[in-house]
């Protein structure tokens, strides 16, 4: 028996058993790969699983083709032959190659999933949901962090096509991304969630980020306050964007003269949103309230408040935007614009397979509506 090792400059070997043809493969990925033989008195193979699928056979009563077929689905087999190959492969412990079954069916029952700041509560709790709905339908999820840096996402889009993974779930870095480009220029079934890239034909899931805007408008001017402020987030993400431009609109509407309304830019990063609010609240005599366009932020405002001798919200009122678990727990509660992450979680996955399975399907996109979540730091009654 021959094996073949395929070398290039990677540092990670992936081993390769194909039960069809009882060879194997030292495998990685290289547009210029050398191979070389190897004989089978150089590298030994564990010959366990093919000793196994003929003890299966004879235990069974049944044909080692038969076995095969109970364990890749690939043929029709009676209930009662896939009972007896059942209990004799549990009586004999035997378990199938999942990896060498997997790559010759051209899957690997695994899904990317590449976050932006995998420490933002936001991206955790719907990386969780993606996690489990990916779990239930029998997938694995790779998760990659790419702190928003379109260098590390570069790389980690090259590690799951590496990897061959069925599909990937894409928070990119910034307006651009030449890394999901490549991917759809591979083949890649990829859905694009929380940020628009323009120009990019794949599904997308979104929210309302306008809406969401709209929202923490209409909360502040209902509660008394015509001196506001806002922390948004980085002018190059469409969802910071669509935030800023549905609340400074709103006030306009309400009769709050936009062109007044201070805004500081922050990062999503409590830092960003504690060195934003002590410009603000240091500075806009008379400040009433401040949107920040997501929690993180407003959690670094409350520390700024603190420091300052404000009192959240009879000196200045606050809402937020993601509705994270913390944000309850914060003294007082914050009153935020709430994003559905359990259905957005379920819907991305769903849409992903639906892809897997079907790559000729239209690019779909799907959006989501922001709910406004009164709690105590905007001044209002819940």
């Amino acid at each position: 028996m021959n094996i073949y090792l395929t070398m290039n400059n990677y540092s990670r070997l992936e081993l390769v058993l194909d039960l069809r043809n009882e060879s194997a493969i030292i495998e990685k990925t290289n547009a210029q790969s050398i191979a070389q033989p190897f004989s089978s008195s150089q590298f030994s193979l564990p010959k366990s699983n093919m000793s196994t699928i003929l003890q299966v056979a004879q235990k069974a009563g049944v044909s080692p083709t038969t076995v095969s077929h109970v364990i890749n689905k690939t043929r029709f087999v009676s209930a009662e032959t896939t009972e007896r190959v059942m209990l004799a492969m549990d009586e004999l412990g035997y378990r199938p190659n999942a990896l060498a079954r997997s790559l010759r069916r051209g899957e690997t029952h695994t899904l990317g999933l590449i976050l932006p700041d995998s420490a933002n509560p936001f991206f955790a709790e719907m990386g969780r949901v993606i996690e489990i709905e990916a779990f239930q339908h029998g997938y694995s999820v790779v998760l990659c962090n790419t702190d928003d840096n379109a260098q590390k996402e570069t790389v980690y889009a090259q590690v799951l096509s590496t990897k061959q993974v069925d599909g990937t779930i894409f928070v990119a870095a910034g307006e651009e991304s030449d890394s999901v480009e490549t991917l759809l220029h591979q083949g890649m079934p990829l859905i694009l969630v929380d940020r628009l890239l323009p120009g990019i034909s794949t599904d997308v899931v979104l929210i309302d980020n306008r809406q969401g805007g709209v929202q923490a408008a209409r909360c502040l001017v209902s509660a008394g306050r015509r001196r506001i402020s806002c922390i948004s987030g980085p002018s190059y993400l469409t969802s910071s964007a669509g935030r800023l431009n549905g609340f400074l609109d709103e006030l306009q509407k309400l009769g709050i003269d936009a062109s007044q309304v201070a805004v500081e830019r922050g990062d999503f990063h409590p830092e960003s949103g504690y060195q934003a609010a002590l410009s603000l609240l240091g500075s806009a005599d008379g400040l009433q309230a401040v949107f920040c366009c997501n929690d993180m932020m407003a959690i670094g405002l409350y520390r700024a408040a603190a420091e300052l001798g404000l009192r959240i919200p009879e000196d200045v009122a606050v809402v937020g935007f993601d509705d994270i678990n913390l944000s309850s727990y914060l003294n007082p509660p914050l009153t935020t614009i709430s994003q559905p992450k359990q259905q957005i979680g379920r819907a991305v996955v769903e849409l992903l397979l639906e892809r897997i399975n079907e790559r000729s399907l239209p690019a779909r996109r799907l959006v989501f509506e922001t709910r406004l979540v009164v709690r105590q730091s905007c001044g209002c009654h819940p």
